[in-house]
């Protein structure tokens, strides 16, 4: 029971903080909308690869422009790509699977080969790949990273939704007269959702990577705004006279990654059925 209790506890902790960072960076990119602490393009040509500083927190890149105030709206950056390519996948992806796993048939197989042609590519290459043929930019990002979450949350709301439909439940409602539509919209996608969630946070976390990846190569977001994959491909020359310019949106990348990890393990574990009633 104590080992039960301190178990759930560490859990909590994990939780806690890993929702303080998501929070945390999520309030730094809404600030940015309003303050930072200085003009994101504005070049102080005498602050050249300046170190941390009162007057430049984090230093200042090799152009004279503040680290701390393109790490901010570098934040918002990531957040929104990630939003809008992790929704995009959910918005495609999960009315996919439900159709699959209602119809069966020639919609199942269309569905599990359109996962298979799309998984047979590395994510990041498929993502590279995308962004290169349609051209560089935030929208091509997101559905660069938007078109492999489709057969993620395809494959994942078919597989969950299979073992529902021969539930008691959900036949009752068939012989009550309601259409599988019906049913996969009242019955089906409810009792998966807490899955959906969960994979959702993991793939924002892949998202968030993706992006500072495409950005790293030149095919996310572009000039002049900040991105902090491309803060580190700028800074990689550098690294040997001024580490802040690499260390700072590095730490941020990694930071952000893991309270999003640690959001999504302890969302995971609430919502598992089997762990909140300790069925193994």
């Amino acid at each position: 029971m104590n080992s039960a209790i301190q178990t759930e506890s560490r859990d909590d902790i994990g939780f806690n903080i890993g929702l303080a960072i998501v929070c945390a960076f999520t309030a730094i990119a809404l600030l940015s909308l309003l303050w930072t602490p200085h003009g994101v393009e504005a070049i102080d040509v005498d602050a050249r690869l300046a170190p941390p500083s009162l007057k430049h927190w984090l230093g200042a890149n090799h152009l004279g422009r503040d680290v701390l105030s393109m790490i901010m709206v570098g934040a918002r950056a990531s957040i929104m790509v990630a939003v809008f390519a992790v929704g995009f996948g959910m918005v495609v992806g999960v009315p996919l699977g439900l159709l699959a796993a209602a119809t069966r048939g020639i919609a199942e197989d269309a569905v599990m080969r359109m996962s298979d042609i799309i998984f047979a590519f590395p994510a990041i290459i498929l993502a590279i790949l995308i962004a290169a043929v349609f051209g560089s930019g935030a929208t091509n990002a997101v559905v660069a990273i938007g078109v492999f979450n489709i057969p993620v949350f395809a494959r994942l709301a078919r597989g969950a939704a299979l073992p529902i439909w021969t539930r008691g439940y959900v036949m009752s409602a068939q012989t009550a007269g309601k259409t599988r539509f019906r049913v996969s919209l009242e019955h089906i996608l409810p009792n998966i959702a807490p899955m959906l969630i969960v994979q959702a946070t993991v793939q924002f976390s892949l998202a968030v990577l993706a992006e500072a990846a495409l950005s790293y190569v030149g095919l996310g977001v572009q000039p002049p705004a900040p991105s902090w994959g491309r803060m580190l491909a700028d800074s990689q020359t550098m690294i040997s006279f001024a580490p802040w310019l690499a260390i700072f949106p590095g730490l941020a990348i990694f930071l952000f990654v893991l309270g999003l990890n640690l959001v999504g393990d302890g969302l995971r574990k609430r919502l598992d059925p089997h762990h909140i009633t300790g069925v193994l």
